[in-house]
C-alpha cells in the first residue's frame, strides 16, 4: 500500500486557519467535501463522529502530530489528507506540545482491516524525524504532496 493510493492530495490544506481541534477536524472535513471526496451533505456528521472519537482519547500522540481518524457509514472509500498549522493547535496530545501536522484518516465502515493498514502506513512515516519536520515545514499543497510521492519512492527502494 502506497500513501497516493489513499491520499486526497486536492484536499490538503496547508495553511489551517482554525485555532482548536474541533474547527480544525471540521476545516479538514470541509475540504474533503468541497473538492468530492465526501457527498458534503455527509460533512457534519463526519466531523462529529472524529470529534467525538477525539474526546474519547486524544489522536495527538505528540512530536507535534495528530491522527483523528474514524470508520464512517458515509465514507465511500478510504481517504486521507492532512493540514498543516503554522501556530499550533491544542489537540491534548500525550506530550502536551501543540500539534502542527494533522493527518486525516476517513474510512468505510464496510473496510476495517484497510483502515489499520493505512494506520500502520502513516504511523510508519510519522515516526520518522526528518518526514514530520519536512511536513511541519512544508508551506504549499505542492511540497506536502511531494513529501508522500518522496515517501512512496523511500517505501519502494526500502523494500
Amino acid at each position: 500500500m502506497k500513501l497516493r493510493d489513499f491520499f486526497c492530495t486536492k484536499t490538503i490544506v496547508p495553511e489551517l486557519q482554525a485555532r482548536d481541534r474541533d474547527g480544525v477536524i471540521r476545516e479538514m472535513v470541509r475540504a474533503l467535501a468541497e473538492h468530492g471526496a465526501i457527498d458534503a451533505s455527509h460533512a457534519d456528521a463526519i466531523a462529529r463522529d472524529l470529534i467525538k472519537r477525539e474526546k474519547q482519547g486524544s489522536t495527538g500522540f505528540g512530536k507535534g502530530v495528530a491522527v483523528p481518524h474514524v470508520k464512517h457509514v458515509h465514507v465511500p472509500r478510504m481517504m486521507a489528507t492532512i493540514g498543516r498549522s503554522a501556530h499550533g493547535v491544542d489537540f491534548s496530545a500525550l506530550d502536551r506540545a501543540p500539534v502542527y501536522t494533522v493527518v486525516m484518516l476517513l474510512s468505510s465502515e464496510s473496510d476495517p482491516d484497510a483502515h489499520l493498514a493505512a494506520m500502520g502506513k502513516i504511523f510508519s512515516h510519522l515516526q520518522d524525524d526528518k518526514f514530520r519536520r519536512f511536513l511541519r515545514q512544508a508551506d504549499t499543497r505542492e511540497k506536502i504532496e511531494d513529501l508522500i510521492i518522496e515517501a512512496d519512492a523511500n517505501d519502494a527502494e526500502a523494500g
